[in-house]
C-alpha cells in the first residue's frame, strides 16, 4: 500500500533530543514499511536485549525493535527503551507517539473548494426560483359570500347574558330581561 496515498494529519514526536552517552540514546521511530506498521528501534550498541517500558508498564518485548502495529489503528503513548545487559542500565529519552489517521478526510485544494461554492450557488439559486414560482401562483383567490358576514347593528338576534349564572353547565333558555 502506498504511504502517499495515506493522509497523515497529525504525527507527534517529542523527546528525540540530541543526548550524551551518559544520559542514553534515544529511539528511533520508523513508519515506513510496505505493510503499514510501525516500529520502534532501541539504538544502544553492542546490546540485543532491552527492556521497553510503556507509560511506566515494562512490556513484554525484549528485542531491539517493538511493533507498535498498524498506523491505522492509531498507535499512540509514551515509550522509552532500557538496557539489560550492562550492569549500569542506561535508559533512553522518553519518546511520544501519537498518530492519527484521517480516512475520511477530503482533500480540500482550489478545485474542490471552487466546487463546494459553485455547489452552493446553485442550490440557492433554485431554492429561490422555486419560491419565486410558489408566491407568484396565477390564481385570485375568489372570496366567497360565506367568507363575508355583516354583523347585525342591534341586538335582534343576539342574547343578553345572564347575570350571576355561573354554572358549569349552564344552557341557554329564552329570552330573559337584563338587570342593570
Amino acid at each position: 500500500m502506498k504511504l502517499a496515498s495515506l493522509i497523515l494529519t497529525i504525527i507527534l514526536i517529542q523527546g528525540i533530543v540530541a543526548q550524551t552517552d551518559e544520559v542514553g540514546k534515544p529511539v528511533d521511530l520508523d513508519d515506513n514499511q510496505q505493510d503499514g506498521t510501525v516500529l520502534l528501534t532501541c539504538n544502544f550498541q553492542e546490546v540485543q536485549t532491552v527492556e521497553w517500558i510503556k507509560e511506566g508498564m515494562i512490556l513484554k518485548e525484549t528485542k531491539k525493535t517493538l511493533n507498535l502495529g498498524s498506523i491505522f489503528e492509531d498507535p499512540q503513548n509514551v515509550f522509552w527503551c532500557r538496557n539489560l545487559t550492562n550492569t549500569p542500565k542506561k535508559k533512553s529519552s522518553p519518546l511520544h507517539v501519537y498518530y492519527r489517521m484521517c480516512q475520511n478526510c477530503m482533500k480540500l485544494d482550489g478545485v474542490t473548494l471552487s466546487g463546494l461554492i459553485l455547489a452552493e450557488i446553485i442550490t440557492l439559486f433554485l431554492l429561490a426560483v422555486g419560491i419565486y414560482f410558489i408566491a407568484r401562483q396565477d390564481g385570485v383567490w375568489q372570496s366567497r359570500a360565506s367568507d363575508k358576514q355583516t354583523l347585525l347593528t342591534n341586538d335582534q338576534l343576539y342574547q343578553p347574558l345572564r347575570d350571576r349564572e355561573d354554572d358549569q353547565y349552564s344552557h341557554l333558555q329564552g329570552s330573559h330581561p337584563r338587570k342593570k
